[in-house]
């Protein structure tokens, strides 16, 4: 019972990464869409778009619920950094959330977990919200190491932070070898995880801690997935990929 109620006071989330998708006029025709949509009032819609039109996007969606998130930020407030973005400079133009940790982020860009514990601790320094990203590859998940793997990402980048700073986070467990592939991990496997990264954050810090936090599933979310993924007691929503570029799926999603 009391794993209920709890359950009942983590307010679901739908959040789209469009990553480097779309042209501007088809950014902000997306927006305006999900914009002037029924949403359901007890879900929190974010759209992580490209840095390029977030204030667009912000204005598309203006007096609606949807915030937006960016993609990425530095981990230093200033300098000699070309083609990156602060967090100072995102708190400027009201940018509530940012994502830290995606794995493209890990592979592509050669992003650590000591890079990240700096990102997020800047994020949170210039009153952003991380939606921080973890999860395994495939040969980790083969071994079964796959609990240590995301254990060491969170203890590296996140176990640093007190109580009230980790409040302020949303974990989205992506696995790595279902991300843009079509596989999708079973909802007994996303449940797994998702409870047992819940458990790692009761024994770094508490139960009601633990209980409070939204943990994200990640990883080929459709339409026809979303509702049996989200109905799992442990996972509060979803970072959608794909199926977040298309107005009719994602809202889909999001009343799953």
């Amino acid at each position: 019972m009391r794993k209920r109620k709890f359950r009942l006071m983590r307010r679901r989330i739908a959040a789209g990464n469009w990553k480097m998708n779309k042209k501007k006029a088809e950014a902000l025709e997306l927006a305006n869409t999900l914009a002037q949509s029924s949403l359901p009032g007890d879900v929190d819609v974010i759209l992580g778009v490209p840095s390029l039109y977030l204030e667009g996007v912000q204005n598309a969606v203006h007096g609606s619920t949807i915030q937006v998130a960016a993609q990425n930020c530095h981990q230093e407030d200033f300098g000699a950094y070309t083609g990156e973005i602060s967090a100072p400079m995102l708190a400027s133009i009201n940018v509530a959330w940012v994502i830290i940790g995606h794995s493209e982020r890990r592979q592509y860009f050669a992003e650590d977990n000591a890079l990240l514990a700096k990102k997020v601790d800047k994020a949170l320094e210039h009153n952003l919200r991380p939606i921080f990203c973890c999860g395994e590859p495939l040969n980790i998940r083969e071994k079964g190491n796959h609990v240590d793997f995301v254990k060491t990402q969170l203890q590296e980048s996140l176990f640093h932070l007190d109580v009230k700073s980790f409040g302020r986070l949303v974990i989205a467990y992506e696995p790595i070898w279902a991300i843009g592939t079509g596989v999708t991990a079973s909802p007994e496997q996303a449940q797994d995880m998702h409870r047992e990264i819940r458990s790692m954050i009761t024994n770094q810090y508490d139960s009601t801690l633990s209980e409070a936090i939204q943990i994200l599933y990640g990883g080929s979310v459709k339409p026809a997935n979303a509702r049996i993924l989200f109905d799992q007691p442990d996972v509060d929503g979803g970072l959608v990929g794909g199926a977040s570029l298309k107005s009719g799926d994602f809202l889909d999603i999001i009343n799953a």
